[in-house]
């Protein structure tokens, strides 16, 4: 195939020799990169009937058989090519720009005002698009109601929208979009300023909505004078609820308790008393399987309630310093599923060794647990060796308790151990040597800022067990504090994949990528913590992006 893609490439190249280069550019100096293809004589007629076809025939005497195949065929070899090689594809003929962008599902756009212009070409090529990013910098004018609407009309297939800063949209522009785009499944939304009657209108209009993110949305600047929000007729249909940084995240009370099949509540810094919400959940809500909560205010009486889902699976609980072992023991006691246990006890020492000894009583199946700035025993951790005997992955951080003797114990006991994290613990080589002679299935270990293990032990573990892969940083202090929290990536859960196709400016694009690597390097992004990264590559949450 590659040789007949070759002879294709010379068909074309020498058509274009001789008609001359033409070129037809669809670009926006800063909404959209410019799209370039090299219109010469088409492969074929393009209309996808196989009598129209014909086989060309290079003068080498090489026969052009990709000429021949099926646009369907053709469709579906894009769909494995990068964005770069697919931009590259749509080069060669007219067919194959026709057909490239066809089946084109996901897109990325630079979001700002002057992305109205570009809509109706962008959108010609681009027809079949189901799953779109509206991203706009900070500091530039982002698309108004006109955009949005045009765009709604031009893709009223589309089951997944993300926004980020369109500052200028309002809830018209927001209600007019939700009655176009019906099917509407997924959405999230970042920094932009409609308010509780644009939210309504989506909930009220798109009854397939599975997914709903929202993050700092500034629309609604009185949390109680602002109309409930929800939940509509996408009530029935919500599965996922993620609420970020949100002054009046109580607005949305309302759609949590009206979304009778939500499994998934993720709530993050948002202000305001949670206790006597998750207290009328619990009779009401009855699917659900995973809750994160970080930074928020809930105590023991929000953990008694949230022990009333049976089914959970996963639990974060990430610097809520008024929760305690009390809460932990109930929620142990009653959610027999669970699988998954971050905590991050913000130095409070309100949860230790009862809560974990009773996560271990009650909890057979937990698979995953994650300790930051808890400060467990060897009583504690050798019931969860002993009791819980799939775990595979394990992360302590910041813990003063955790020492040699400990690591002795993890490797003794937990037999089902495959990956194991320890951070800013008092562990030496004495604990490498441990876990060189015990863990039988361990396969990787990462140790950061743990000044008693030098390279010296972590060398000796390489070589003592070379089926380890080990991770050894003995590390300067940094800036970025350890935290369990994926941050940005926790909406990743509910946000896009990376979209294959991305057509941001090329200037945004460099200044983008140029502060990201800046921030990277001083340690600065939130959410890209040692923990959080690592336990997203160990419990294989990072999937690469399909072309749609």
């Amino acid at each position: 195939m590659g040789q007949s893609a070759s002879s294709a490439a010379a068909v074309a190249c020498r058509r274009e020799r001789d008609q001359g280069n033409r070129s037809v550019n669809i670009s926006n100096a800063r909404s959209t990169a410019s799209v370039s293809p090299m219109v010469g004589y088409s492969c074929s007629t393009g209309e996808g009937d196989s009598e129209n076809r014909r086989v060309e025939v290079v003068s080498d005497g090489t026969t052009d058989y990709i000429s021949d195949l099926p646009n369907e065929c053709l469709a579906s070899v894009f769909q494995f090519l990068s964005s770069a090689d697919r931009n590259r594809c749509s080069l060669v003929c007219q067919r194959w720009l026709q057909i490239e962008g066809q089946s084109r599902h996901r897109l990325s756009l630079n979001a700002e005002a002057e992305l109205l212009s570009a809509i109706p070409s962008l959108f010609s090529r681009f027809d079949s698009v189901t799953k779109l990013a509206l991203k706009c910098n900070r500091r530039s004018v982002s698309i108004r109601d006109d955009s949005l609407v045009l765009i709604s009309q031009r893709c009223p297939n589309l089951t997944r929208l993300k926004l980020r800063a369109c500052r200028e949209l309002t809830d018209t522009g927001m209600e007019a979009f939700a009655k176009n785009c019906k099917g509407l499944k997924k959405l999230s939304c970042g920094s932009c300023t409609f308010g509780s009657k644009g939210m309504n209108a989506v909930l009220d209009n798109c009854a397939s909505l599975e997914e709903l993110s929202v993050k700092r949305l500034r629309g609604i600047t009185d949390a109680a004078a602002a109309e409930p929000i929800g939940p509509g007729v996408a009530g029935a249909s919500l599965k996922t609820i993620c609420l970020k940084e949100l002054y009046n995240g109580q607005c949305f009370g309302t759609l949590i308790l009206g979304a009778k099949n939500l499994k998934t509540l993720k709530l993050f810094r948002c202000s305001g008393d949670w206790d006597r919400l998750f207290q009328l959940m619990a009779d009401r809500i009855t699917k659900m399987v995973e809750v994160h909560l970080e930074r928020l205010q809930i105590s023991d009486i929000g953990l008694q309630a949230i022990s009333n889902y049976s089914n959970l699976e996963i639990l974060h609980l990430v610097k809520t310093p008024e929760c305690s072992d009390i809460g932990l023991v109930a929620i142990a006691d009653r959610c027999k599923l669970l699988r998954k246990l971050h905590i991050d006890g913000w130095k409070a020492n309100r949860i230790g060794d009862e809560g974990l000894i009773g996560v271990a009583k009650g909890c057979p199946n937990l698979l995953e647990l994650v300790l930051i700035g808890v400060n467990p025993t060897k009583a504690s951790l050798e019931m969860l060796a002993s009791n819980c005997q799939n775990l595979e992955r394990l992360a302590l951080c910041g813990s003063d308790s955790v020492g040699d003797p400990e690591i002795s114990c993890i490797a003794a006991k937990c037999v089902a151990l495959k990956k194991l994290c320890i951070k800013s613990c008092p562990v030496s080589d004495q604990g490498m040597e441990a876990l060189a002679n015990g863990c039988p299935n361990l396969v990787k270990v990462k140790v950061k800022k743990c000044k008693g293990v030098t390279p010296e032990g972590g060398d000796w573990l390489r070589r003592t067990r070379g089926s380890i892969a080990v991770n050894l940083d003995t590390g300067e202090a940094e800036l970025q504090e350890a935290s369990a929290s994926d941050g940005g990536a926790q909406e990743n859960g509910l946000e896009f994949p990376q979209m294959p196709a991305q057509i941001a400016a090329a200037a945004a694009s460099a200044s983008t990528a140029r502060s990201s690597s800046f921030k990277s390097r001083l340690g600065l992004l939130s959410g890209r913590s040692l923990v959080a990264s690592t336990f997203r590559r160990w419990s294989g949450g990072s999937t690469s992006a399909r072309h749609g």
